[in-house]
Parts: C-alpha cells; sequence; structure tokens
C-alpha cells in the first residue's frame, strides 16, 4: 500500500450545495437532521443483505463500494470527500441493495436518515426538490459508469482515474483498482509500467 496523501475535509455545505443549492431556510431545516458520524478503517458502511436506512455523504475518508459473486468481490466505484454513499434500491423501493460499502480509511461522515428526509419532504418543498435532483445525479453517475464499463478499454479508464482522481492510487490498493478496472493485478502492473 502506497503512503497516504494528505486531504482536507470536506464541508457539508458545499456538498449539498453541489447537489442542488437550497434557500437558506430550507438548508437549515436539512441540517438539522444531519449528524456527523466517524467509523474506522474496514467498518462496512452498507450491506447488500439488508434494507439500508441512511444516506452518508463523505466530510473525509474514502470508500469502496463492491459486489460479491460466489468466488470474488468485484469493485464498483470508489468515494471520497464530497461524495455521496447511498444503496438506490434502499432509498426508492426500501428493498435490499446490490451492493456493500467499505471504509478504507478511518473516515469521518454526515449521516441523513432517509425516514426523517422523507418527512421533511411533506414540509419543504425544496428539500423534496433537493432530493430529487440528488436521485437524479446518482442515476447519471450509475449510467457513466455503465458506459465506461462497456466502451473504455481498462488502459482508458486507468488513465481516467490518474488525470481524475490522482489521489486514489496513493490511498487505494492496487488489488482494488485492478478490480475496478475489471481485469488482474498483473495487468494493472503491465498498464503501469507502460506509463513510464
Amino acid at each position: 500500500m502506497q503512503k497516504r496523501s494528505e486531504t482536507n475535509p470536506m464541508k457539508l455545505d458545499h456538498i449539498l450545495d453541489k447537489i442542488y443549492p437550497l434557500p437558506l431556510p430550507s438548508k437549515q431545516l436539512l441540517l438539522q437532521n444531519i449528524t456527523e458520524v466517524n467509523y474506522p478503517k474496514g467498518h462496512i458502511l452498507l450491506s447488500a443483505d439488508k434494507v439500508e436506512h441512511s444516506i452518508f455523504f463523505i466530510k473525509k475518508g474514502i470508500a469502496r463500494v463492491y459486489t460479491r459473486t460466489l468466488d470474488h468481490e468485484i469493485t464498483i466505484l470508489f468515494c471520497k470527500e464530497g461524495d455521496t454513499l447511498v444503496s438506490m434500491k434502499s432509498y426508492v423501493l426500501n428493498q435490499k441493495g446490490y451492493e456493500d460499502v467499505a471504509l478504507l480509511e478511518d473516515s469521518e461522515l454526515y449521516e441523513l436518515k432517509t425516514e426523517k428526509l422523507q418527512k421533511l419532504f411533506a414540509k419543504d418543498i425544496s428539500i423534496a426538490n433537493w432530493a430529487r435532483r440528488f436521485a437524479e445525479k446518482e442515476l447519471i453517475k450509475t449510467e457513466e459508469r455503465f458506459i465506461a464499463r462497456q466502451f473504455r478499454t481498462a488502459k482508458e479508464r486507468y488513465q481516467e482515474i490518474l488525470r481524475d482522481h490522482p489521489d486514489l492510487i496513493q490511498r487505494v490498493q492496487l488489488s482494488y483498482i485492478a478490480s475496478y478496472l475489471g481485469i488482474t493485478q498483473v495487468s494493472l502492473s503491465r498498464i503501469r509500467a507502460d506509463r513510464s
């Protein structure tokens, strides 16, 4: 594992605004329902085998979203400061999700219980619109990941990581990055060697 790079904590205001800007009274109402939580490296934050009842926003730390097959785990994506962690199937349908989420570092998170959020929908149309935009953006991210997996090579996707999220290479085990790219660690080593 490479040396971990220093990261700056992400402010909750910035995370919420990135999803959809809220009028100040609505934002204050939403903030009153969000709590800060801390979990250690290795903690399983969300599980595929149960209905999840929280949305998490990463203040500081990194997480791996993955799914399990009979004989191994497949990494779907990595989330870091400013990103959202949610089981969309639990959020939308109140059913068990598809993915597990494990923290790869000691992490500071903001937690919003979905039950509290749903109660706010009836009180504040701006919060309801914020949640609609949140769900729409999560859908687009899923679509983009699917297209990338189908139409870009592992080398192209690795180059995207280097360009868009170079800190991941310092913070995430190479075996997880290889799994994310859908290749073996040996193949990833070859791709990395080609760049030198």
